[in-house]
């Protein structure tokens, strides 16, 4: 049996799919589903049983992992970068890790959990090697921490223990997400509801919606993940991202042309979508100021380095089905 914690967040759910897909159906899925909306993203999964997070971390705290599990996916976490209860992320993010860390190092159980590229701060580097990393929140701090936990644990433990470091991820089943939903889900929302599109004006350097990250899909992350346990010999943190930036005006250009596309409209050039005020910009919130990453870009020199050679969804590909997929829903309901 394996384990997917978060297992009906983001990431969890696309896992359990893919999982799935691969021929795996004995999975017990732990989450906490005080958020009912988040049910949605089980429907169509098969699993074995669920677990409430709390009352799984107590069973295990007390009888260890159960001996039908051969690996753990530990995807749950507190990921509103925003959140100002400091004492509330690192007991989810940190302590709880901690814990679930150390059952599984007792049992020899395989550890593949979720790390994230904002240990890196707002200039990186952003390669594994630990001279770039500087949170700027909570989120990031507690994950911060946990990579260094990890890093100091390594030699005391015999089973496979892997992080991954997610840069943008985006795709199907973040409806929940609301806010911390990623950019092409926000685009997609706000051009079906006025026909236009809203982005941050310029920040550290860059011009508006400029500003660049590492955009990558939800199914090539759970593609990663699956190599790993496929792979029960490698440990290590790596990075998942497609090692390419590409600019917040590239994502919603593609985005407003799949939407445009299903409206039966033809497609806009980027100057054209400025122009006619499909696309145009706002100042950043004061709450970001010093906190937001202008640039990332993964290194994927590690991840390759163990044999991960699969091709990653690109841009164009992966937000154009992800915004017509979702503009349709929309236009739907």
């Amino acid at each position: 049996m394996l384990v997917v914690t978060g297992g009906a967040g983001f990431v969890g759910s696309n896992l359990i799919e893919a999982l799935n897909q691969s021929g795996r159906e004995k999975i017990l899925l732990v989450d906490d589903l005080t958020d009912a909306s988040k049910i949605a993203n089980l429907t169509d999964l098969t699993i074995s049983d669920y677990a409430d997070k709390d009352e799984f971390l107590i069973d295990i705290e007390r009888r260890g992992i159960p001996e039908s599990v051969t690996g753990v996916f530990h995807q749950g976490a507190c990921s509103d970068t925003m959140a100002t209860d400091g004492q509330d992320v690192m007991s989810t993010n940190y302590v709880y890790s901690k814990k679930l860390f150390s059952a599984c190092a007792r049992a020899g159980v395989s550890f593949i959990y979720a790390s994230s590229a904002s240990v890196y701060g707002r200039e990186g580097p952003f390669r594994e090697s630990g001279e770039g990393e500087k949170p700027l929140n909570a989120y990031a701090y507690s994950k911060f921490l946990f990579d260094r936990y990890v890093n100091a644990e390594r030699a005391n433990i015999s089973n496979q223990v892997v992080g991954l470091r997610y840069f943008n991820v985006y795709g199907p089943r973040e409806d929940h997400k609301s806010r911390m939903a990623s950019v092409a889900w926000h685009i997609v929302a706000q051009y079906h509801e006025g026909g236009a599109v809203r982005l941050f004006d310029g920040s550290g350097g860059y011009g508006p919606g400029e500003q660049r990250r590492d955009f990558v899909h939800v199914q090539d992350v759970a593609r990663v993940n699956l190599f790993f346990l496929d792979s029960p010999s490698i440990s290590g943190i790596f990075n998942v991202g497609t090692g390419v930036s590409r600019s917040f005006n590239d994502v919603a250009l593609v985005a407003i042309n799949a939407c445009r596309d299903v409206d039966g409209d033809a497609p806009l050039s980027l100057s054209d979508a400025q122009s006619q005020k499909v696309l145009s910009y706002f100042p950043m919130p004061e709450a970001l100021a010093g906190k937001y990453q202008s640039f990332t870009e993964a290194s994927i020199d590690q991840l390759k380095s163990v044999g991960y050679s699969t091709p990653w969804t690109s841009l164009e590909d992966g937000v154009a089905g992800y915004a017509r997929q979702r503009y349709q829903a929309l236009k739907a309901n």
